[in-house]
């Protein structure tokens, strides 16, 4: 018997360099998982380059592969959807719609958001019209949240820079809906000197996650983040430990592009970085 699709991911998809799709899909298959993979660009290379060929994908295109996927069961068999860079608020709605739809289809999938809308390098770098449609319509449907802790302060219109100012911005998200979070990439005024945090809200106990910083800052590694999270959720993981998982995995891979002296990310390398952090 064929294995079933496990993941429902939604997001960009580049020919060159990994960020979106391009980032998350190897990776989970790595795992051993099925992943319907449904783009909203195609682009030759994340926009960071002189130049950039593609485009933003129309959301009737968007909405009729997700169509596709409903008319070949796969919502059925999914546990988890993930969306990513959407690239346009009306590609948002179509998410939305779709998260809505496949709610009634199998009412225990789960849906992880990542709410792609800039980070500390590069400030904000989706129109406003993509913000408000993940603050309306997605953020509030997500049953977990992967922001980084830029967008964390997009989404609650502060940047928190403090533990405390952290806790706060957390909450309010969480009162939202009581959505788990994975806030990443958090560098605080009590991070230790060279880490990096990511911290995981669930429950009442917040858990504190540190990571060395290492001297690169490749584009795509929230979403390879957020594609072994799920993964890792898919296979039994509890949210801690996928969290503390996926940023090993990271680790050893931005290890391994240091190494090879590239800028993108080697992810021809992330078999050999799953088997060194399997436990």
């Amino acid at each position: 018997m064929a294995m079933q699709t496990s993941i429902i991911s939604i997001q960009s998809q580049v020919v060159h360099g990994h960020v979106g799709n391009s980032a998350a899909v190897l990776p989970i298959q790595a795992r051993g998982l099925n992943v319907a993979a449904v783009p909203t660009t195609l682009l030759s290379n994340h926009p960071g380059y002189e130049t950039m060929r593609g485009r933003v994908l129309e959301p009737e295109l968007v909405g009729d592969l997700l169509r596709g996927v409903e008319e070949r069961g796969l919502v059925e068999t999914s546990r988890y959807i993930v969306s990513g860079y959407l690239g346009s608020r009306a590609n948002g709605e179509v998410v939305a719609a779709f998260v809505e739809r496949a709610r009634q289809i199998n009412p225990d999938i789960t849906y992880i958001c990542d709410p792609v809308m800039g980070d500390s390098n590069l400030g904000v770098f989706v129109a406003d019209q993509v913000i408000e449609c993940l603050l309306d319509h997605l953020i509030p449907l997500a049953d977990l949240l992967t922001p980084n802790q830029f967008e964390l302060g997009l989404m609650t219109q502060g940047q928190p820079e403090a533990w405390p100012e952290l806790k706060t911005a957390a909450a309010k998200i969480q009162a939202i809906r009581s959505a788990r979070l994975v806030v990443t990439g958090c560098h605080l005024t009590d991070t230790p000197d060279g880490s990096l945090e990511n911290i995981v809200f669930e429950d009442d106990a917040p858990m504190r996650l540190t990571s060395p910083r290492l001297p690169i800052v490749p584009v795509g590694t929230g979403d390879l983040f957020t594609g072994l999270l799920t993964a890792n959720l898919a296979q039994g993981r509890n949210l801690v430990g996928a969290a503390r998982n996926a940023a090993a995995v990271v680790l050893n891979i931005l290890g391994r592009t240091i190494a090879a002296g590239e800028h993108e990310m080697q992810l021809g390398s992330v078999i050999d970085a799953l088997v060194e952090n399997i436990e």
